[in-house]
């Protein structure tokens, strides 16, 4: 109950603070690329219910039958100029802030995955995952907030996404889960601005001891602390 009134709090200040932003985007959205505006996709909710997440079009419309599917690799050709700079600023993500009003996420959780993505998590571990509402942000988004070039510098593998970084992401979003409490939400707070700021720290190990150590080939570009 504090979790889901500290959301609708924070939602709707962020919404009237950001509302010039999101009208100016809305504009060149509407004028450029293929003038649409808001990208809403199906992703899997609390108790795996689907619901409908909701961003700024930033890609290709039909984007997702394209290409790599719904894995966005670095310099994907599907993304739009406009929508390079929404994507590089987390921008694109704000029209969630309406999801978090409806009651499909919260401000922090597990991040929202397409029924394809999520299916890729440990299995043993998809329950736990979502027994809690995703999150606009989150442990998974502030570590892989980075995600696209670790798939470039493994050749944009798809593979490698579904073989590494889905199992990892999976633990560490599991993680969160089993310590998801009013302290914890406001960390990863902290956390989401910090990165923001510093896009290559690691003081998320270091406000979240106890997480799950990365794989050997993700310790180097997740920036694990002493690799």
């Amino acid at each position: 109950m504090i979790s889901r009134l500290l959301d609708i709090f924070f939602s709707v200040l962020a919404l009237i603070i950001l509302l010039p932003l999101l009208i100016s985007v809305s504009i060149i959205l509407r004028f450029t690329g293929e003038g649409e505006v808001i990208f809403s996709q199906k992703r899997v909710g609390r108790n795996g219910k689907p619901f409908n997440l909701f961003k700024f079009a930033t890609m290709l419309k039909g984007s997702p039958s394209m290409g790599s599917g719904t894995v966005t690799i670095r310099n994907d050709p599907r993304v739009l100029p406009f929508g390079k700079i929404l994507r590089k600023t987390k921008i694109n993500e704000l029209p969630q802030l309406i999801n978090v009003l409806n009651g499909s996420m919260s401000i922090v959780g597990p991040r929202p995955q397409t029924p394809r993505c999520f299916k890729v998590f440990p299995i043993d571990l998809q329950p736990l995952i979502y027994s809690v509402r995703p999150g606009l942000s989150g442990l998974g988004p502030v570590i892989f907030r980075d995600e696209e070039s670790i798939l470039f510098a493994e050749n944009e593998s798809v593979d490698f996404y579904d073989e590494v970084i889905a199992p990892y992401k999976g633990e560490v979003e599991a993680h969160y889960t089993c310590k998801n409490n009013v302290v914890s939400y406001f960390k990863i707070i902290f956390l989401t601005l910090w990165v923001l700021i510093f896009p290559k720290s690691s003081l998320a190990w270091k406000v979240f001891p106890s997480l799950p150590i990365p794989p050997d080939k993700l310790k180097s570009p997740l920036n694990f602390p002493g690799y």
